[in-house]
């Protein structure tokens, strides 16, 4: 195909239809294999502290690991995808994430285990953020949103799985069945892509002696990109920080719950991932940033309910702190492509740096306040997380609605 010539292939009748449903399966299956074990030991935290003797802030490096790992790779793996395709490195990818993860049952000690979740990162953003590039390029002639909704579709599916899988499976065997079981959905699935997801037919990779430094640069100077990268840094340690420690609360007094019903707390996600397209009028309506600042108020909100000793009020506490959340990141992630004039994709592989760096340090900070006030000291470090991230959305993040440039799709990744 010729640059420029953005005419699909032509094919007829049910061929075509049947086609089109299995590249979009394979986006499906591209967002579910990707998140599907990237943060599947929550659930676990509690067990693996009494299994390992360890303190709450070495089981929470197998959850830093694996996001330090993505931060990493993900502004790398744009370089590698320019190069050698689109499909090639989603499903390399994928199949070395499945391998890797089949790996992590053979952790005999919590340092082999945090080990392998830091490779399950560095493979992850080969999956996901080469599959963004995939859906924005190939769908260009139109149906990218829906594309993206069925990619995002994926990993709420992928994210909930992993998580149910591991609380299942250890209530009843030990806790390396629960990786083989991922891993082995983890190799379907990258199976699967190498059979129904289509060679990309619009990429045209870098252009010679474009430098990606440069840039990077020229992002990292940017007053509003500056803001945009502080918001999502600020947007994923909250998740983090909230869902991994409050495992810690409820597996304690007054509540008791076991590894089952900590994954079930889970389903909470669904309802933010239910409530979440509907930011899109938000956005459109009131802005990028007011959107931002009344889901970070949301999450607030939701970190207060959890506060309150009774069970319910912590799940729905969970649920407005995930939709907060999810529709921050909508809001965060289609303003990139307001605030970056150029080297989009770039911009983005800088903000999920940013992103997976606040995620780290939202899975290991909260486990030093632990020692002092508990799952109170965890809800203020929350909180003051929150706050600043809103001062940053009002100093940084001007109101684009009248400027001029098409944002991106929003890039919203439900972990």
């Amino acid at each position: 195909m010729r640059e420029g010539d953005l005419s699909p292939t032509p094919v007829s009748g049910s061929d075509s239809r049947g086609a089109e449903g299995r590249r979009t399966l394979a986006v499906a299956f591209a967002g579910f294999c990707a998140f599907l074990g990237l943060y599947a030991t929550q659930p676990l935290l509690p067990m693996l502290e009494r299994l390992f003797h360890a303190s709450k802030a070495a089981v929470g490096l197998t959850l830093t690991s694996s996001t330090l790992g993505v931060a990493i790779a993900a502004p790398l793996v744009g370089s590698v995808a320019d190069r050698l395709g689109r499909k090639r490195v989603i499903v390399f990818s994928a199949s070395l994430l499945a391998l890797v993860t089949l790996l992590n049952a053979t952790a005999t000690g919590l340092p082999a285990l945090v080990f392998w979740r830091f490779l399950q990162g560095l493979f992850t953003p080969g999956v996901f953020a080469v599959t963004v590039a995939y859906v924005q390029e190939e769908w260009a002639g139109g149906g990218v949103g829906r594309a993206m909704a069925t990619y995002v579709t994926g990993t709420v599916i992928g994210g909930f799985t992993g998580r149910m899988t591991t609380g299942l499976i250890v209530s009843r065997w030990h806790w390396s069945w629960a990786f083989l079981a991922i891993g082995i959905m983890g190799v379907v699935s990258a199976f699967l892509l190498q059979a129904w997801l289509p060679e990309e037919r619009r990429f045209t990779g870098r252009v010679q002696g474009e430098s990606p430094w440069a840039g990077a640069l020229a992002h990292l100077r940017n007053p509003r990109l500056q803001a945009t990268f502080a918001v999502g840094f600020g947007v994923l340690f909250s998740l983090i920080a909230c869902f991994s420690y409050v495992t810690f609360h409820l597996a304690g007094a007054p509540f008791h719950l076991s590894p089952v019903a900590i994954g079930l707390l889970f389903v909470t996600y669904l309802v933010g991932a239910v409530i979440t397209p509907s930011a899109g009028r938000i956005i459109d309506h009131y802005g990028h940033r007011t959107a931002m600042v009344l889901a970070m108020g949301t999450g607030i909100a939701g970190m207060l309910l959890t506060m309150i000793p009774n069970l319910w009020a912590v799940v729905a506490g969970l649920a407005l702190s995930c939709t907060g959340v999810f529709v921050a990141q909508a809001a965060t992630t289609s303003y990139i492509g307001v605030a970056a004039r150029q080297d989009k994709a770039l911009a983005v592989g800088i903000y999920v740096t940013c992103y997976y760096i606040g995620g780290s340090l939202g899975g290991e900070l909260p486990a030093y306040l632990w020692r002092f006030g508990g799952w109170s000291a965890c809800v203020a470090l929350v909180i003051l997380v929150q706050l600043l991230t809103i001062a940053i959305t009002l100093a940084g993040c001007t109101d684009p609605a009248k400027e001029a440039g098409p944002a991106l799709e929003p890039l919203t990744e439900f972990k």
